[in-house]
């Protein structure tokens, strides 16, 4: 029976309002920064064939994509009519579910008259699984933590204490990864709440006629916009720096009627450390860069799914096989949509951005501090985003992982920090018409007195964000420190208790020709301290009087149809 449109967004709101209070409950009630601050979470709501109908509308990517394809191996292990009220399922499987062990998934089935009507489901980064602690220097899986399968949290509402008992005794930091798999159940609770609440309202009995209208319109209308599309192949390739050679991510967009198939043929094999990526991570990052392309403000869910598929050669870099190191898996999966949007510029060149900084810089510290307790802490960094036609891209912002940054006063308040400076890196967006993002600068010293472990996650080191349209990429990360000590982008390292590390942070590309670029624009970059006078005149053409804070514009027609001419002769 088909639902009217009016009742249909009613639902519809409901739905999406039960998925936000099951993330506000699990993020208010973290016992971590990252789930609590950084909102590294994903929360949805599943129909009984394992179909994700609806989101939160915070959340990576990497984990509500994922968790989505996931659910259906979870129902598999257990089946959806064996369940019990008060059973919580777990994983942190990768190649089930977010391609890193540190990624937590849990289930709740969600119960009305004595029958499962729907499973309720979120996904976290836990500060710490185990094993190298977060990095990505691992050569195996079995390096890389505790692997929890498919299996009860909670069996009918008691907690199966041998697996609570392994977590806890596996990890080092137990309060805070417990604390935090409790908060994960408490969110589905009371996501249940509010799911149970609103079909009694609506004197629904469950949501399966409801998920049907819902994935087959979502369906329908993404099938919609590939049409739109003209029937052919649409290729790119982006180069990042990998480990000591660089790795070239290649994408072919095959768009046939109502499908489109990106397949990853010609990407890199696999590399002996933690950067490869399982299938399910990789077709969660290169659903969400299409979406973003031509269907941002169509529903992410079962449905939006169906006409997409994503393949990549079996074990290779970006369909690892089983035990490979998956750790830093973000350092390639994060690149992906800026893939898509490269194979799709020419096609789509109003509708698409330059590639950015992409892949989150994660730090992870631990060693002692100068009371002799033990600390483990990690956080994510932002760098610039890519521009696109009509808008410059967005500094210190995580695209497309979407992660906050948090707050310097927090960081040090959960660790033995001291943030000497943190600012936007003048000039580091790549230069257009439409100007990168700025990436940052953060200087950070640890209040110990022993060394330390710290674990850079870092890329673009030495390639650069490309920019789209004439535009010119932004400038590499760097990272240094005060003991002029050598640091490997991707490498643990133990350094002193007395040095201060560096980080700069990538800018993204920009998007068309700079010397295209309004020049009161570019005069406010340069009042604003995002370009350097030097770089306007060079760059963009456009001549700065310093004295007052103008455009000289006689000697800006003159720099500007030089570098018109010298465009046009290319």
């Amino acid at each position: 029976m088909a639902i009217d449109q009016i009742t249909l967004d009613i639902l519809w709101s409901r739905l999406i309002a039960t998925t936000n209070d099951q993330a506000a409950a699990l993020m208010r009630s973290s016992f971590t920064s990252i789930v609590r601050d950084a909102a590294d979470l994903a929360a949805g709501v599943f129909d009984r064939r394992g179909r994700m109908i609806a989101q939160a509308v915070t959340g990576t990517p990497g984990h509500i994509n994922s968790m989505a394809t996931g659910m259906v191996h979870m129902l598999a292990k257990f089946p959806i009519d064996t369940l019990k009220p008060g059973d919580v399922l777990i994983t942190n499987d990768p190649w089930l579910t977010a391609s890193q062990l540190n990624d937590i998934t849990v289930a709740t089935p969600v119960f009305k008259n004595g029958r499962c009507i729907a499973v309720l489901a979120n996904c976290c980064h836990a500060l710490d699984i185990g094993g190298r602690g977060l990095s990505a220097d691992s050569r195996s899986v079995f390096e890389e933590g505790l692997y929890i399968p498919v299996m009860k949290l909670l069996d009918q509402g008691r907690k199966v204490e041998p697996l609570w008992e392994l977590i806890e005794q596996n990890v080092r930091t137990p309060r805070e990864v417990l604390g935090d798999i409790h908060c994960q159940i408490v969110g589905n609770e009371h996501g249940a709440t509010q799911l149970l609440s609103f079909l009694d309202e609506f004197n629904l009995d469950d949501i399966e006629e409801l998920a049907d209208e819902i994935v087959n319109r979502s369906e329908a209308a993404m099938r919609e916009r590939i049409h739109a599309l003209p029937d052919g192949n649409y290729q790119y390739e982006l180069v990042v720096d990998g480990f000591d050679t660089p790795l070239v991510l290649k994408a072919k967009l095959i768009v046939e009627g109502s499908n489109l198939t990106v397949d990853y043929a010609g990407s890199p094999g696999p590399v002996p450390l933690g950067v490869n990526v399982t299938l399910n991570y990789t077709a969660a990052y290169t659903n969400y860069g299409v979406k973003c392309a031509i269907a941002g403000d169509i529903p992410n869910n079962a449905g939006s799914f169906l006409p997409l598929t994503t393949v990549a050669p079996e074990g290779s870099l970006l369909n690892a096989k089983y035990p490979a190191a998956v750790g830093g898996r973000h350092l390639i999966g994060h690149f992906l949509p800026s893939v898509v949007m490269g194979a799709l510029a020419d096609a789509l060149p109003d509708c698409v951005m330059a590639p950015g900084f992409d892949a989150l810089w994660d730090t992870h510290i631990s060693g002692s501090d100068r009371n002799g307790r033990h600390f483990s802490y990690t956080w994510f960094s932002a760098g610039g985003t890519g521009a696109m036609s009509g808008k410059d891209g967005m500094s210190a912002t995580a695209y497309p992982s979407g992660i906050a940054g948090v707050q310097v006063e927090v960081m040090e308040s959960l660790a033995p920090l001291v943030i000497h400076e943190r600012s936007l890196r003048g000039d580091s967006g790549g230069p257009g018409e439409f100007r990168g993002g700025l990436g940052q600068e953060m200087q950070i010293e640890v209040l110990t007195d022993e060394d330390y472990l710290i674990s850079g996650l870092y890329e673009r080191t030495r390639h650069p964000a490309p920019g789209l349209h004439g535009g010119s990429p932004g400038q590499t990360g760097t990272l240094g420190n005060s003991k002029g000590l050598d640091l490997k982008p991707k490498i643990s390292a133990l350094l002193p208790s007395d040095t201060v590390t560096t980080l700069k942070l990538p800018g993204g590309g920009g998007f068309g020709e700079p010397w295209r670029r309004d020049a009161l624009a570019v005069l406010e970059d340069v009042i604003e301290g995002y370009v350097s006078p030097a770089q306007a005149r060079d760059v963009y053409g456009v001549e700065i009087d310093e004295c007052d804070w103008t455009v000289n514009t006689d000697a800006t027609s003159k720099i500007r149809g030089a570098l018109r001419a010298a465009a046009l002769s290319r």
